[in-house]
């Protein structure tokens, strides 16, 4: 079992997609942070300390360019691999230029009739979480690559992976337009 390390090291505001649950970047970021989530239930289980609002990461009610940063902590594993590009385009769009988007999350090969599960060790920037997270969906195939390709063709930049066996954590960068150089 792979130990996801979250130090704390992002400046800003924070727009956590799927933040809900055990709401392990609001846990470490705080009042940095807007958590939204589909599910009411899974905002009231998380920790207090952060803004929560109920709403669908594919249809976003936020300004565009609202936030320095948007994380995804295993939140892609539960939104259909059908809303992928809807909800990373969305994410593009209210995520400043030169902000980042942070995914962390899991390969799955097949979730269907067998589900899948992933169990964690996170260090939340000091603090030990232990957590598991599954699925039961026939159409649930995920993989980095996917996540990547849909990413870039939004517009964001792929900075640095870090991938161990089916876990991975990837961040991009939206460019930033200048004059006639885009960085």
């Amino acid at each position: 079992m792979r130990t996801v390390c979250i130090p704390k090291e992002l400046s800003g505001r924070i727009l956590d997609i799927g933040g809900g649950g055990e709401g392990v970047i609001g846990w470490i970021y705080r009042a940095q942070v807007t958590a939204i989530d589909i599910s009411a239930e899974e905002l009231e289980e998380a920790p207090e300390g952060f803004e929560k609002l109920v709403m669908d990461a594919g249809n976003m009610t936020f300004p565009n360019a609202s936030f320095d940063h948007v994380t995804a902590f295993y939140s892609f594993l539960f939104i259909s691999k059908d809303w992928h590009t809807q909800v990373i385009s969305e994410i593009a769009r209210v995520l400043r230029p030169g902000g980042e988007l942070h995914i962390w999350d899991c390969e799955v090969a097949s979730a269907y009739p067998e589900p899948f599960t992933v169990e964690l060790n996170i260090d939340a920037n000091g603090e030990p979480i232990h957590t598991n997270y599954g699925i039961l969906e026939k159409d649930c195939v995920q993989t980095a690559d996917g996540l990547i390709e849909t990413c870039v063709k939004a517009g964001l930049r792929l900075c640095d992976t870090d991938q161990s066996g089916t876990q991975f954590h990837l961040r991009f960068r939206k460019s930033v337009i200048t004059g006639e150089a885009r960085i």
